[in-house]
C-alpha cells in the first residue's frame, strides 16, 4: 500500500477514501463572543444537538482534490453509492486505487459483488491501528479545525450545506499532503519505539 504512495501506478488515480461519521450539528446556548483587544474570544460550553450525518471523502493523492458525499447513515449501502460517485467522477480510462480501513462496511458481500462488476477499482487495506496512513484522515483533521469545530448549525442541512461550501472551496485550490519522513526514516522510529516497550520490564 505504501507502494502507491511511493510509486503510484501510470494511467491510475490513487484515492484515500474514508467516511467521517456522526458529524454532529451544533447550536451553541449562547452567541459566540468575538475576540476584542484584550479579550480572548468567548465560547459557551453547552449547547443544542439538532442531530448527525456522514461525510465519505475520497482525496486525490495527486492532486489534492476531494471528491465528497453526504449521508445521513453509514452502511455498506452508504458506501456503494459513493463508489458509483467515484465511477462516474473518474475518467473511464483511468484505473482506480483505494486505499481504505478494515471497516466492515468496505467488506460486505454487496461491496465484493460490485468491485467484480468494475474491474477496475481496487481497494488497498491500511493495516489495523494504522489510520495515519491513510491521507484522508489528515484532511478530515482540517475540516474538522477549521469548519466543523468552531461552526454553529442550527440543523443538519445547514451542516450539510457549510460541508460542502468548504469541500468547493478547497477544491478551488487543492493542496496535497506530502509526507515530511522518509519511509526509512519511519521505520527507525518504529523500531525504536519497540525497543523501549521491550526495556521497560511490564
Amino acid at each position: 500500500m505504501v507502494g502507491l504512495y511511493l510509486d503510484p501506478p501510470e494511467r491510475a488515480l490513487v484515492l484515500c477514501v474514508d467516511e467521517k461519521s456522526q458529524i454532529q450539528a451544533l447550536n451553541r446556548s449562547q452567541p459566540v463572543l468575538p475576540m476584542m483587544p484584550g479579550v480572548p474570544e468567548r465560547v459557551t460550553c453547552d449547547y443544542v444537538r439538532a442531530g448527525t450525518t456522514t461525510l465519505f471523502a475520497a482525496l486525490d493523492v495527486a492532486s489534492g482534490k476531494v471528491i465528497g458525499s453526504l449521508h445521513r447513515r453509514h452502511r455498506a449501502v452508504e458506501f456503494r453509492k459513493f463508489l458509483i460517485k467515484l465511477d462516474k467522477q473518474v475518467p473511464a480510462h483511468l484505473d482506480v486505487h483505494l486505499i481504505c480501513d478494515n471497516y466492515a462496511t468496505h467488506k460486505t458481500e454487496a461491496i465484493r459483488r460490485w468491485l467484480v462488476a468494475h474491474p477496475r477499482f481496487h481497494l488497498h487495506f491500511t493495516p489495523t491501528g494504522s489510520s495515519w496512513l491513510n491521507l484522508v484522515e489528515r484532511w478530515f483533521a482540517e475540516l474538522t479545525s477549521k469548519r466543523i469545530r468552531r461552526g454553529v448549525h442550527r440543523s443538519v442541512q445547514a451542516l450539510e450545506k457549510d460541508i460542502r461550501v468548504w469541500i468547493t472551496a478547497w477544491n478551488e485550490e487543492p493542496r496535497p499532503f506530502v509526507w515530511t519522513k522518509t519511509a526509512d526514516e519511519i521505520l527507525d522510529a518504529l523500531a525504536s519505539y519497540c525497543r523501549r516497550i521491550n526495556d521497560s520490564g511490564h
